[in-house]
């Protein structure tokens, strides 16, 4: 994807503008399309605000819908090379792509557990994370109810959001 300028993508149609940034929220365009509509942004942090907030007063559903969006940690897709440009440098950011057989079985395990439990996959910014916080943070996560965990992960998506923002639009 080609780096663009706020003014640039300000100055966007609507599709364009979700082509650029819709990748944003993983497998979730929707956010993008909804913040297009409240251009022009001043600076990244306020398109940043903008989807946020999208997020925050989208219906349960729709959050539901953008957690499940997300891929397992050092899961099915990964071990198949089948993640998206973004997630997979993220997880390779936090050293998940080196993990050895053992290791994988570890985090898969605990990824199930969570699922099970929640209804959609453990979601931690990983570039701000490594393996053994990750491990960690499932252990500690997996004992929460469902509305904190859910506010939680929104909170973990909101942050990597917030990078993928910073990598996909150059300061003007």
């Amino acid at each position: 994807m080609t780096r663009v300028s706020l003014n640039e993508l300000n100055s966007l149609d609507r599709a364009l503008f979700v082509s650029h940034v819709g990748w944003i929220y993983e497998n979730s365009s929707w956010v993008a399309d909804m913040a297009s509509k409240l251009r022009p942004f001043k600076t990244i942090a306020d398109l940043h605000s903008a989807m946020v907030g999208i997020v925050q007063n989208a219906t349960l559903e729709q959050r539901l819908a953008l957690l499940q969006a997300h891929p397992d940690l050092a899961g099915r897709l990964a071990q198949t090379g089948e993640l998206t440009p973004a997630s997979k440098a993220e997880q390779s950011a936090a050293g998940l792509t080196q993990l050895s057989p053992d290791q994988v079985n570890e985090i898969q395990t605990r990824n199930a557990a969570y699922f099970k439990k929640f209804g959609f996959p453990f979601i931690v910014c990983a570039r701000l994370n490594n393996l053994e916080t990750i491990l960690s943070g499932l252990s500690r996560r997996v004992e929460n109810d469902r509305e904190t965990e859910i506010h939680t992960a929104i909170g973990e998506i909101s942050k990597i959001a917030n990078l993928r923002l910073r990598d996909a639009i150059k300061n003007d």
